[in-house]
């Protein structure tokens, strides 16, 4: 590449990569808003969708938990989908910035300054 000016050869070659890999998460950012995720809580009678950046975006409830007596149950369920589905956003978004990174060799958890 660039012979007899040591590592900046390589330095060049890293330089270009993080730009591509800034476009990559850019581009992964954009798509991220059009990923979904769905939560699960009473063997599927109540399931929350919500974006892998974690914005809820539907509830889907079964009717026949309405029941007037079991209220706190219904809350319950409600809540434990929408946990789920944060919870499995959260992992889907770290899964889809781990394919990013992975080519610069870089640690699963490293956080990029951009």
């Amino acid at each position: 590449m660039l012979k007899g000016l040591g590592n900046l050869g390589d330095m060049a070659g890293m330089m270009k990569k993080a730009k591509q890999m800034q476009q990559q998460m850019a581009d992964l950012q954009e798509q991220m808003d059009e990923m979904t995720v769905v939560g699960e809580s009473g063997a599927g009678l109540v399931k929350a969708t919500a974006t892998v950046k974690g914005q809820l975006t539907a509830l889907d409830i079964d009717p026949s938990i309405f029941q007037p007596d079991e209220k706190e149950v219904v809350e319950d369920l409600i809540l434990a989908a929408i946990k789920d589905a944060q919870a499995k956003a959260g992992e889907r978004a770290q899964a889809e910035m781990a394919k990013v990174t992975e080519g610069l060799g870089l640690p699963a958890d490293f956080k990029m300054p951009f």
